[in-house]
């Protein structure tokens, strides 16, 4: 196991060490974090209790989303991305946190960034439906990549 020094040498741009096990799509310096209060390194209750948990959130919210998008609340999809973009941060799912965040942008009525307005709603309502569907990509790929950490064959 690396030291924490060793760690932040080898890290990437982005600040993950690239652990082949967890793909690139979650970053392993912010997952440790979560593992290192599992009182037992075999059985990883508390984690895999957060990242199961995480799980069943992940999938609820993106049906609100789904709803959302038909009703075309802007706002409430604003307020789900950001919901999910702190739940997906705190595991570290990097990929996810980012498209939820631009999620919340859009919602909002601003651009990707949240710098700017877009009073276009349509645009914005588009542009959710397009990441809505890459952020799901993205949580399988990551949800893919945890159960295998935990040995899930399911």
């Amino acid at each position: 196991m690396t030291s924490r020094a060793e760690s932040s040498e080898t890290r990437s741009e982005e600040g993950s060490t690239g652990l082949p096990e967890l793909g690139d799509s979650i970053d392993p310096v912010t997952f440790e974090q979560i593992l290192e209060m599992d009182d037992d390194e075999d059985e990883r209750e508390f984690s895999k209790s957060i990242v199961y948990g995480f799980f069943e959130q992940a999938e609820a919210t993106f049906s609100k989303m789904e709803i959302s998008v038909e009703k075309r609340d802007l706002e409430q999809l604003s307020s789900l991305g950001h919901f999910l973009k702190g739940s997906s941060a705190t595991l570290g799912l990097t990929k996810v946190k980012d498209s939820c965040e631009k999620i919340q942008h859009y919602g909002a009525q601003k651009d990707e960034t949240g710098t700017a307005d877009e009073p276009d709603s349509q645009i914005c309502l588009n542009r959710i439906k397009d990441i809505l569907v890459e952020v799901k990509k993205e949580y399988a790929e990551a949800e893919k990549a945890l159960k295998r950490f935990y040995h899930d064959t399911s």
